[in-house]
């Protein structure tokens, strides 16, 4: 076998192994919403005490994100996201046999924890060990697991009766145990753990490397836009069915349309990756913000047909995770591979901060009287900032060798 063959072939089963965990990933990032129904007929919590459970996972994941990051560049990515795994898995498992919501809750920030490690790490896996020619398209193919995942939380709550709510967490917990230990035996490291190994300079200190070296603007650019992105993509996650029923539509096609959107999305993040990798780059990023612009004007104006507005929520879900793939791809290549871990973390944990504010801010406009278009075009402001940021950090963005 030829140095290029064998190259190829542990590429391909280090991406193999990525997309599992983002399946992983996926599935217990969805848990706490699918499972919601079932707990909050077993234990009655308050709309607080609620709250303050859907909250958890995302505190978890702010630290986690930022942590992982920093240590997978001390002590190797491989090693932070075996032990990530294995933290998210090992707390889904206990969050299984919780017997109240402070127990339940306290399983989701630990869960968060480990979810919050695997996710940086993950991107910077790929972006390490993918070709180079082909590495944005690798980074989507490995985040399109991650709805994935979601939906296999979905077909376990929905095959299951309510009150079995908790199989979701043992599935959620299971599958990350098993495979956990197949990484460590199997999985190869990065070039950035390889060097670590061998006794390589360590990585400088976080600040010079997010802000040093004329960084600064860049990495508050990456942030700014991480934070927009995600809020848009969680307030349409949360509130788009309702806004869609508020204009007539029923809870079945609003659903449909959900549907629509995630497709879309899953779709044509693969296409973005590809699109990224081409000479085509620059034409893309600006065409994918300025079609996620037209979805939201449309979809506000448009007739409330099921066929139109199935057709619009698949174009917006679209725009929108074509937008997450481009922030994840550049993300990688605006660091070192020295510190790529903490850059990406960094980002990723400001977006999560994102994912809390976007439903929020739907919140707020739907309590303020906005109608549904209203709302649409009120978030306008918000992606007209979020596509400034990317396309400043993506039309000059270019693919650093690990």
């Amino acid at each position: 076998m030829t140095d290029a063959t064998h190259s190829a072939a542990l590429a391909r089963r280090a991406m193999l192994f990525c997309c599992l965990v983002a399946l992983c990933e996926g599935l217990d990032l969805q848990a706490a919403g699918v499972a919601a129904g079932g707990l909050s007929r077993e234990f009655q919590p308050s709309a607080a005490a609620k709250g303050l459970f859907f909250s958890a996972s995302t505190a978890g994941l702010f630290v986690g994100a930022v942590f992982g990051g920093w240590l997978a560049d001390r002590i190797g990515r491989k090693q932070v996201l075996v032990g990530a795994i294995g933290t998210f898995g090992l707390f889904s498992l206990l969050t299984a046999s919780a017997t109240d919501m402070h127990s339940l809750t306290l399983m989701r920030l630990l869960t968060g924890l480990g979810l919050g490690g695997a996710m940086p790490n993950l991107i910077a896996f790929v972006a390490e060990t993918a070709p180079t020619v082909r590495r944005n398209l690798s980074i989507a193919t490995m985040y399109m697991a991650m709805p994935l995942g979601g939906a296999v939380a979905s077909l376990i709550i929905l095959l299951a009766a309510a009150s079995q709510w908790r199989l979701v967490f043992l599935a959620g917990g299971l599958a990350p145990l098993v495979i956990a230990p197949l990484m460590a035996l199997f999985m190869p490291g990065t070039p950035v753990t390889r060097r670590i190994a061998a006794g390589g300079p360590p990585p400088v200190t976080v600040l010079r490397e997010l802000f040093g070296h004329g960084r600064a603007l860049r990495t508050l650019l990456l942030w700014v836009s991480f934070f927009f992105a995600l809020l848009v993509l969680y307030l349409l996650l949360s509130w788009l069915p309702t806004l869609l029923e508020a204009r007539g539509m029923s809870k079945d096609q609003a659903a449909a349309a959900q549907v629509g959107f995630n497709v879309g999305g899953s779709l044509c993040a693969l296409l973005m990756g590809a699109l990224l990798d081409s000479r085509h780059r620059r034409a893309s990023i600006v065409l994918a913000f300025l079609t996620l612009i037209a979805a939201l004007f449309v979809l506000a104006a448009a007739p409330v047909q099921a066929a139109i507005v199935l057709s619009l929520t698949f174009l917006l879900g679209g725009a929108v995770l074509a937008a997450q793939t481009i922030l994840y791809g550049v993300a990688a290549d605006c660091y070192s591979a020295a510190n790529r871990g903490v850059g990406v973390g960094t980002a990723v944990a400001i977006g999560r901060l994102g994912s809390i504010a976007g439903p929020m801010l739907g919140g707020i406009l739907v309590g303020a009287g906005r109608s549904p278009p209203q709302v649409l075009t009120g978030i306008l402001p918000v992606v007209i900032i979020c596509a400034l940021g990317t396309t400043l950090l993506g039309w000059g963005a270019r693919a650093r060798d690990s």
